[in-house]
């Protein structure tokens, strides 16, 4: 396959001294030692679990900010994956490391939950559906008269099944997660989600964001502790909305990759891969919503 790496985006990382033990939608994960895992966040977009073609430059950079920014804030919540080991010990080749630097973390070696742990907190994406479909939202009834990206009563949590990159994720019931992993794991699951989702909407609130939904992920070591692993509050992994222009009963404009999801519904694609190619405008606007979002949040600019 054809590279796509350019000098100002890596759509797939090379580090030759490690095995790539998996390509995700956007994450390259390498074996380090049994403790210790390689994350190296691309610049690969996905949109309907579907792997574009074209690169968003710096993208990598800017949800691995951001997701330690949360990992830092939500610690005491719950611990989370990272380690302290540095980069330099994992990658001692100067001229590789500097191709992953400013994206990569070392993290502990756990084995992952089969599920993702979803929190919603206002009406959009599938659960519109659902709602106009049903009056629920994954099976959970709602009030009547909800309008288009209206605030939820409460947040609800919507758990999901894990898919491959090409597949999709599929929502499950509450019972089905406690048939999978467990009813005591499934109700701390459910309630770190809720946790974390409300420490992370009430603080973006405070800085101009909404963070309408989220999703989660979860793994546990070998005496079976919780961690939070993977990403967390990104706007790959979340809508984000800026509040000072949210109003219910249309769709937000987004600092996330919905951007790019309404670029596509404009054209006469079936959703299966291959996905197409994005043009300039898209890919620009794509790059200043996440780095708006990250500046908004942590209010530091890069």
């Amino acid at each position: 396959m054809k590279s796509n790496n350019t000098p100002d985006a890596l759509y797939e990382s090379k580090l030759p001294a490690l095995e790539c033990i998996n390509r995700g939608k956007v994450r390259d994960i390498y074996a380090v030692d049994d403790d210790h895992l390689l994350i190296v966040t691309s610049d690969r977009i996905s949109a309907f679990d579907v792997i574009l073609p074209d690169p968003i430059p710096g993208k990598g950079e800017v949800l691995t900010q951001i997701a330690n920014f949360w990992f830092d804030k939500t610690e005491d919540i719950i611990a989370n994956h990272l380690t302290s080991m540095p980069l330099e010990q994992v990658v001692p080749d100067d001229l590789e490391r500097a191709t992953v630097a400013s994206r990569s973390i070392v993290v502990k070696r756990l084995k992952p939950l089969p599920i993702e742990a979803v929190a919603r907190g206002y009406l959009i994406g599938s659960g519109w559906k659902d709602y106009q479909a049903t009056g629920k939202v994954c099976g959970i009834p709602l009030p009547s008269g909800l309008r288009l990206a209206e605030q939820l009563p409460e947040p609800l949590f919507t758990p999901a099944t894990k898919a491959e990159a090409g597949e999709h994720d599929e929502n499950i019931s509450f019972a089905t997660m406690e048939n999978m992993i467990g009813t005591e794991l499934a109700q701390q699951v459910k309630d770190l989600t809720m946790k974390i989702y409300s420490r992370g909407a009430e603080f973006a609130l405070e800085r101009g964001i909404i963070i309408a939904d989220t999703k989660f992920e979860f793994g546990q070591d070998d005496d079976g502790k919780l961690y939070l692993i993977d990403e967390v509050l990104t706007p790959d992994s979340s809508r984000f909305w800026p509040a000072e222009s949210y109003r219910a009963g249309i769709s937000p404009p987004s600092f996330d990759k919905q951007f790019v999801r309404d670029y596509l519904e404009t054209l006469d694609w079936d959703k299966q891969a291959p996905g197409p190619a994005l043009p300039a405008e898209v890919i620009q606007g794509t790059v200043d919503k996440y780095r708006l979002a990250h500046d908004m949040l942590t209010r530091n600019q890069i």
